[in-house]
């Protein structure tokens, strides 16, 4: 995000408006919205929300990596998914109702979920990188990639009425491995979901990105945050960098 911002147009302007009158946003800070990249891999209940949040707000480029077809169980909260898409490519239905939403955001698409294979070519288009993904196979190989090239990460995960957050910063902050040193191993691909909890997590999420880019604020960096909305009780705690990470001990 070092390179000089792009202007915006009367559309733009007149699309952001609102949101530009936020202090230490305005013209400027919707420059450097547009001037960023940011990968969402899954566009689930917590990616698809997360996405759809950053292409309101103007983001300039999103990746979008997502696999498989729209089944009737997704429709309970991947708001990007269409009950006339069933059976169809998910990844199809994100960028077409993304469009929709705002057709001056530049979208790419991978119909692939995050792999060791993939990921860091995908995130190597980017400035920031969101992982919404379910299965900790994948959020490894995104935390990996992420440090390697030293690009923020958004994590972002929920289950049943509870819901975490953090933000990872490569050399400063604990990366998800010093946070989940072994995969969980109750950790289950199918669990209980309402969509207005992924949806909660996601719009903080989107929040974190924005704040990253902008300057404005002070991101979940160092910090996770632990939310269970059955008591509505917010927590948050410090994490802490290992010096034995085998993937950020050596990261400076």
């Amino acid at each position: 995000m070092t390179q000089s911002l792009p202007d915006l147009s009367d559309s733009e302007r007149a699309r952001y408006e609102w949101q530009m009158w936020t202090p230490d946003v305005g013209v400027q800070g919707q420059r450097k919205l547009k001037a960023a990249s940011v990968l969402v891999s899954r566009l689930g209940g917590v990616g698809g929300t997360v996405a759809y949040y950053l292409a309101a707000a103007g983001i300039g480029k999103l990746v979008l990596a997502h696999a498989g077809n729209v089944k009737p169980s997704d429709l309970n909260r991947q708001l990007l998914m269409t009950t006339d898409w069933l059976g169809k490519p998910r990844i199809e239905s994100a960028a077409r109702r993304l469009q929709q939403l705002n057709p001056e955001v530049e979208i790419h698409t991978a119909a692939e979920n995050l792999s060791e294979d993939n990921a860091a070519a995908l995130i190597g288009e980017v400035d920031i990188v969101v992982d919404a993904a379910p299965l900790f196979h994948e959020r490894f190989a995104m935390n990996r990639a992420a440090v390697k090239q030293k690009k923020p990460l958004i994590e972002c995960a929920m289950y049943d009425l509870d819901a975490q957050l953090t933000t990872i910063i490569p050399g400063r902050t604990a990366c998800l491995d010093c946070i989940y040193p072994n995969d969980p191993p109750t950790w289950k691909r199918e669990f209980p979901v309402f969509g207005a909890v992924s949806g909660m997590v996601a719009a903080m999420a989107a929040v974190e990105v924005i704040k990253l880019i902008t300057g404005v604020g002070d991101p979940m960096a160092g910090r996770m945050l632990w939310v269970n909305l059955r008591t509505m009780n917010f927590r948050t705690l410090p994490t802490a960098r290992s010096s034995e990470c085998r993937t950020c001990g050596s990261v400076e």
